[in-house]
């Protein structure tokens, strides 16, 4: 038996006599080598070769020679076209500045303005002549020196020449059919052949009766079709029908006719539309620092009477705009909402209506995209509101139990800035205690609890040793205006806790407020440190969030609904009580007496629900229960300002309002010790 065994390109034959008891592998093996082989070590066996890839063209020739004129020899040269083409194709494109370029390009641009056709010949003539005229326009720049009469004669006429070369438009010539040569002018249109044939009466009425007959069959064909329904289902779909095209036909003139309302309630309340942003109060001047409060509009909806105002809130954007959710807050009879957008410039009727199956208990409009409104329901939904969309009953977005919704009623939400993926985002805070991060993830809203809220010293010890905490009922909350993670939340058992985005287990602060729920809360829009806060125990107090007591106390003899801070003037705020009247403070003027004190509502059964201040105007709008919002505005004692002295400019910003109200309260601080900070 003889082997073959290749090692390193070296070929091993081993002969092998295999006899009677004979094993293979006692034979020996013979090592046969090519006579060109190269012997080498085992360093040189080891050592890997690496090889590179490149884009040079292995076929491409490198010794090309090439005749150098600065020499005046042929020359080796060193540059190697490495580009190898596979597939070529020869196109039909004209380069624009050749002459069929330029005659295609006067053809498009004459075509669609006129019907004329040019003559090529004379297009061709005239190019010819461009082409000449250039190269002859050398010969005349030297000529220009010798006849500088005839060269200002030519260029007092450089009119003349460009009609002269300006491709002249012809008359359409006529073009024959070469197959069947006749003039168009003798190609007449046949009118068809009409028979006129005597009809009677009794013709006239056959007819008649035969056309009843097709359209009676045909409808007898549906009937077999369609499935059989009873009369009174017949005359609804009529009905809907009939409806359904009055809307379509509505809806072309929505925007007229809101045009027209617009124009006729301008001409019904001109007086006050036209001079309530100017009409100032003489009477202010004999009531020593008093001020009242200036009837202009009642908001009212027909389908909206019987719904409390439960929630007010301007447009950021539009300042005469501003939108008013309904609900009630009689807990034994709930059941719709409304969501309505008034404007000032139009008050019998709101410009945005939607229905929804709960009451709705919050609202909130977004500060950069004042077209989204984020709203709290009494069954513990929120949801967001797009105007730009078509009205329709339904939100846009909406939570669901799947989701996170919240198992009790919803009593506030804020906007919050963007998240990190620019997604929107805002916060709510429920009766069952959670503090909900809502954010606006492809189309869905995703929930994070940021944090929940247990009653201080509630803690009980159940069975087999369990741990039981009583759940806080979170009742308002608000945002601190520059530092974002900050924030207050008040409860019905009247604490107010000091809260942070970031500590979801422990507060930073508690206030022990009030005595009943915290109705309301809210910072200060010029000082950092100051908010305040108002409770169904009949008071409202101003605080320092350093200091655990309060700065201002006041009582206002009945509960007190909503609160709210001037955007004017850091010492100004006005408050809203069940009573039916509203009180607006000023605290650099008077630091313990409102400055006024006025009912709005007239009667008594009717309450006062919330108050909001507009931006811009010196007007508030006041919601009750009977689903009313009046708008009022202050007199000029309720926002005096600082008087100019001779000499002196008035100081105005945030600084001055800081100032001022800093200096009102170092008034009340306790003094610091010495050695303490």
């Amino acid at each position: 038996i003889i082997t073959t065994t290749i090692i390193n390109s070296s070929i091993i034959v081993t002969a092998v006599c295999v006899g009677e008891g004979a094993d293979e592998w006692t034979q020996t093996r013979t090592l046969l080598k090519p006579p060109d082989q190269l012997d080498l070590t085992d360093a040189e066996l080891k050592e890997e070769i690496t090889r590179i890839l490149t884009a040079n063209n292995p076929h491409a020739p490198q010794n090309i020679v090439r005749y150098s004129f600065k020499e005046r020899a042929y020359k080796q040269t060193t540059v190697v076209e490495q580009v190898a083409v596979h597939f070529s194709l020869c196109g039909n494109l004209i380069f624009r500045d050749s002459d069929e370029g330029r005659r295609q390009s006067i053809r498009k641009i004459l075509a669609p303005a006129t019907s004329v056709v040019l003559d090529l010949e004379a297009l061709d003539a005239e190019l010819k002549e461009d082409e000449e005229g250039e190269a002859e326009a050398e010969v005349g720049e030297a000529v220009e020196g010798e006849e500088g009469e005839k060269g200002d004669q030519q260029a007092a006429a450089p009119e003349e020449e460009e009609e002269q070369i300006r491709p002249r438009p012809v008359q359409e010539r006529k073009l024959t059919n070469q197959f069947n040569f006749s003039e168009r002018a003798s190609q007449t249109f046949n009118n068809t052949v009409r028979v006129g044939v005597p009809l009677g009466w009794w013709e006239i009425y056959d007819a008649y009766m035969e056309e009843l007959e097709k359209l009676e069959k045909s409808k007898e064909k549906e009937k077999q079709k369609a499935p059989v329904t009873k009369k009174e289902d017949l005359i609804r779909g009529r009905k809907l029908t009939s409806l359904e095209s009055e809307g379509d036909d509505i809806t072309k003139m929505a925007k007229a006719a809101k045009i027209m309302e617009r124009m006729v309630n301008q001409n019904i309340f001109d007086d006050i539309a036209q001079d309530f942003k100017y009409y100032e109060d003489t009477s202010d001047e004999y009531r020593d620092n008093m001020g009242t409060l200036l009837p202009l509009w009642k908001f009212q909806y027909e389908k909206a009477k019987r719904l409390a105002v439960t929630a007010l809130c301007w447009n950021p954007k539009y300042k005469d705009l501003f939108i008013v959710g309904h609900g009630s807050y009689d807990f034994m009879k709930q059941s719709r909402g409304m969501l309505l957008l008034y404007t000032l410039k139009n008050p019998s009727f709101p410009e945005y209506i939607f229905n929804s199956e709960s009451g709705i208990m919050c609202l909130d409009i977004h500060v950069d995209r004042p077209y989204l409104i984020v709203a709290g329901f009494y069954d513990g939904n929120v949801a967001i509101y797009n105007l730009k969309k078509p009205v329709d009953s339904q939100p846009g977005y909406k939570s669901s139990a799947k989701s996170g919704k919240h198992s009790d009623p919803v009593w506030q939400v804020k906007w919050q800035k963007n998240d990190m993926d620019n997604n929107l985002n805002f916060f709510s805070v429920s009766s069952d205690g959670r503090i909900v991060s809502w954010t606006l993830v492809k189309n869905e809203l995703v929930h994070t609890d940021i944090i929940k809220l247990l009653v201080e010293g509630t803690t009980l010890e159940g069975p087999e040793g369990l741990q039981l905490n009583t759940i806080g009922c979170g009742t308002s909350f608000d945002f601190h205006k520059k530092i974002d993670y900050l924030f207050l939340v008040g409860t019905e058992e009247g604490k107010i806790y000091k809260c942070s985005k970031s500590y979801s287990t422990q507060f930073l602060d508690i206030f022990h407020a009030h005595h009943m729920a915290v109705d309301a809360v809210s910072w200060n829009p010029f000082h950092g440190k100051v908010f305040i806060s108002c409770s169904s125990d009949w008071t409202v107090k101003i605080w320092d969030h350093t200091i655990k007591t309060p700065m201002f106390i006041y009582d206002l003899n009945s509960a007190v609904g909503d609160v709210a801070w001037a955007p004017y003037s850091s010492t100004v705020f006005a408050a809203v009580t069940t009573d039916g009247r509203a009180h607006v403070f000023d605290l650099s003027i008077n630091k313990y007496e409102p400055i006024c004190n006025q009912p709005v509502v007239a009667k008594k059964r009717n309450k006062i629900t919330h108050i909001q201040f507009n931006a811009i105007y010196p007007i508030i709008i006041i919601g009750d229960e009977r689903g009313h919002v009046t708008c009022l505005k202050l007199s000029p004692n309720l926002r005096k300002m600082p008087k100019e002295k001779k000499g002196q400019e008035v100081q105005k910003g945030p600084e001055v309002e800081i100032a001022k109200l800093d200096k009102l309260l170092n008034l009340v601080r306790e003094p610091v010790a010495k050695g303490t900070k």
